[in-house]
């Protein structure tokens, strides 16, 4: 008889160790707040959001794990350089949403989601 395999959590500390056992727990809780995205241009899903916790450290998450939060038009050009480009990408405190028609815009509507996640009450 063999065991199932573990169910690995969603993102563990790693400064203090605790777990999050899914997405939506991270999301929800209210010691966590998105201060940031390290974009990578290559590979979109490998850029990262930034996550302070309440123990003073911060977490990175790749981009592909939130992935599933964005239900709208993912395009196929970026727009990085150009006249419709804002450049929020380009900083990594600037959350703001992107009105432009880019590849990258899917990720700054993830970020809006991540934002107005509702947290538990403490």
């Amino acid at each position: 008889m063999t065991s199932a395999p573990s169910k690995q959590p969603f993102k563990a500390c790693t400064k203090c160790g605790f777990l999050w056992n899914t997405c939506a727990d991270f999301l929800s809780d209210p010691r966590l707040k998105l201060v940031g995205y390290q974009v990578n241009f290559e590979h979109l899903s490998d850029g990262l959001f930034l996550f302070n916790h309440f123990c003073e450290t911060t977490i990175a998450v790749p981009a592909s794990s939130f992935c599933h939060l964005h239900k709208g038009p993912i395009y196929s050009e970026r727009a990085t350089g150009t006249a419709a480009c804002p450049g929020f990408c380009l900083y990594r405190d600037n959350l703001e949403a992107c009105p432009a028609r880019c590849e990258c815009a899917y990720v700054r509507a993830i970020i809006q989601r991540i934002n107005t996640w509702p947290k538990k009450r403490g």
